[in-house]
């Protein structure tokens, strides 16, 4: 086999064994470890006598929306939390919300209100994003009251030392506004609740313009002795959100907790592990993510704290929580103690993300965003297509500067790969001569050929280098096409309108002409099909491989990558293509300059007007 063959074929099934392996040795465990675990569910509802809850998770886990117990106390106790008002559970948002008075909400990116009864903060819509891309869908909804069909919401309080039983603010405690009619950026709002035994608990809470609400929790102290309190805030969910399951990102529980540093738990995992704890912790936060939004709550990055993430099954229903336990606060007889904690409810934007962790020197908080393992190249590569987007305002354009970028930075490299290439091809008459000196002894036809390339000074492994630079690269802009929502919905020109969902047209309904949608595994639409014929052109300029074999692997491997890349983001098989006419282009001029003849039309079977047979 010829050497640039061999290399060029290596690199291509490193390429697939790198995209495919994800499928079976992660997501498709992972898929099987989620339908058992819904099996298993399942059956325990099913087999529960009548009358009688599911068995839900173990006693250690906290309770729906429950506080987290003092454990650096010599004497743990419960929180004694009372329950919220009853709300028939999976009823609509209107009908939860209508429990409670409420307070408005408002931002230029956030609009909703938090419930006077227990003061949480469990009515968030996010205005500048809509559920699909088309402009007249519903905005999207990050938090819900519980006892709503998706509940999800943030809460903050204080629970004892357990020497004393002071009555503490619940979820069920209704709260009195004490200054400020509307939460908005520049106007904070202060709550107000009294236990009626000399305890005055206030809450002013402040937003930003973007997302983020600094809570600042008061309790001034008129029982005549000294008491000690801890505070803690809380995210909970109920329910399962729908999740991508791909292995490129997470999104479930996750935080920084000081020295444990990223902790990343799906919801699978929580539920399996019901309980995991990380005490006396110093900086960080806790949260938990979807793709595009997250809630994050922060406690005060200079004492030390615990955090959980928890996850247990209630009559049936999954919820999951994260929470964060304060170090102790003294409050002495006749005075008033604080602490301030940052709550993060929105869209994960890049820039946003940066500017909030600075700004509230919130420890790693730009790790919300999932960079991933290629977090030097993911990032830098994000920034320089917003940067271009900015300039030009497209992002597929901006993929296609980055990507003659790219081109530039790695074309010492390329030109060095496509000079000895050009070499061997013209090396082929030498080396069918060594075939043919040599025709039964393969250790002398691999040594002589050795000791060609080493007198020509070709060096037969630089064939593949281009490709094999190009998987993280490829990598890394598929990681910013996926999990960043400056690409969500961020539109090209023609058909394409999100950059980060696969093209949806498809010939097998001839582009929308037959009124059919076929399944998924069909669905190949014009760019992958502009980068397929790219590939061919691309793969084409080499001369055909003699062996029959090497000739099936080269006229199918275009046509095996089309369908292999159709599913991907738009954004990468726009990409893709336009690297391989870059491609196209630089090869077909170093060959020229090399004095190596194009053969692209002969490679294909075309031959050239006046080279008929002779006669």
């Amino acid at each position: 086999m010829d050497e640039n063959n061999k290399n060029f074929i290596m690199a291509i099934v490193l390429s697939i064994a790198v995209l495919l392996g994800w499928q079976a040795f992660y997501n498709g465990p992972k898929t099987r470890e989620r339908e058992a675990l819904q099996e298993q569910q399942a059956q325990q509802k099913k087999t529960a006598a009548p009358g009688q809850q599911a068995p839900s998770a173990a006693p250690s886990t906290p309770a729906d929306g429950a506080p987290p117990k003092p454990t650096s106390t010599p004497e743990a106790v419960t929180a004694g939390v009372p329950a919220a008002a009853p709300v028939p559970l999976g009823s609509s948002r209107k009908a939860a919300m209508a429990k409670s008075e409420r307070l408005d909400i408002e931002t230029p990116k956030l609009k909703g209100s938090l419930s006077l009864t227990g003061a949480r903060i469990d009515d968030l819509v996010m205005t500048k994003y809509r559920v699909t891309a088309d402009p007249s869908s519903p905005p999207v909804t990050l938090f819900s009251p519980s006892g709503s069909a998706k509940a999800f919401y943030a809460e903050h309080g204080w629970v004892g030392d357990g020497t004393s039983t002071p009555k503490l603010p619940s979820a069920a405690s209704k709260w009195s506004i004490e200054s400020g009619s509307k939460l908005i950026p520049g106007n904070p709002v202060t709550l107000k609740w009294n236990n009626g035994e000399g305890l005055t608990f206030r809450r002013t809470i402040s937003v930003d313009e973007s997302y983020m609400f600094t809570v600042v929790q008061e309790v001034e102290n008129k029982t005549g002795a000294g008491i000690s309190l801890f505070p803690y805030a809380l995210l909970s969910r109920h329910g399962r959100p729908e999740v991508q399951s791909f292995y490129i990102l997470h999104e479930g529980l996750v935080g920084v907790l000081g020295e444990e540093n990223l902790q990343e738990i799906d919801y699978e995992d929580a539920i399996e592990d019901k309980l995991t704890s990380f005490k006396n912790v110093k900086g960080g936060w806790l949260g938990i993510t979807d793709k595009y939004w997250a809630a994050v709550i922060a406690p005060d990055q200079r004492t030390p704290f615990q955090g959980r993430f928890s996850g247990n099954v209630v009559n049936t229903k999954e919820r999951f929580q994260t929470d964060y336990l304060g170090s102790a606060v003294q409050i002495p007889s006749g005075g008033k103690a604080s602490v301030q904690g940052n709550l993060f409810a929105g869209a994960k934007e890049v820039d946003v993300v940066d500017a909030e962790g600075e700004e509230h020197k919130i420890d790693r908080f730009d790790l919300l965003i999932d960079w991933g393992w290629f977090y030097f190249l993911t990032k830098p590569l994000f920034f320089a297509l917003d940067f271009f987007n900015k300039m030009v305002g497209n992002f597929g354009i901006a993929i296609l500067i980055v990507t003659v970028l790219i081109k530039l930075a790695l074309f010492p490299l390329a030109n060095k790969s496509y000079v000895s290439m050009s070499k061997m091809k013209k090396l082929a008459p030498d080396m069918a001569k060594i075939k043919e000196r040599y025709p039964d002894d393969k250790t002398r036809q691999q040594q002589a050929t050795m000791d060609l390339y080493k007198k020509e000074k070709v060096n037969p492994a630089s064939g593949c280098l281009p490709i094999l630079v190009q998987i993280p690269i490829f990598f890394a802009l598929y990681k910013v096409l996926f999990v960043t929502i400056e690409m969500r919905h961020a539109p090209f020109y023609g058909w394409i309108k999100d950059l980060s969902a696969p093209d949806p047209t498809t010939m097998f309904n001839l582009f929308g002409l037959i009124p059919w949608d076929p399944p998924g595994f069909l669905m190949v639409g014009i760019w992958p099909l502009i980068m397929g014929v790219t590939m061919f052109i691309q793969m084409r300029l080499n001369p055909t491989p003699p062996d029959p074999i090497q000739q099936q692997i080269f006229t199918w491997m275009p046509v095996m990558f089309t369908f292999l890349l159709a599913p991907f983001p738009a954004g990468l098989v726009i990409y893709w293509a336009w690297n391989n006419t870059l491609s196209v282009l630089q090869q077909s001029y170093i060959m020229k300059t090399q004095g190596v003849p194009i053969t692209l039309f002969e490679n294909m079977g075309i031959k050239k007007k006046g080279k008929g047979r002779k006669t």
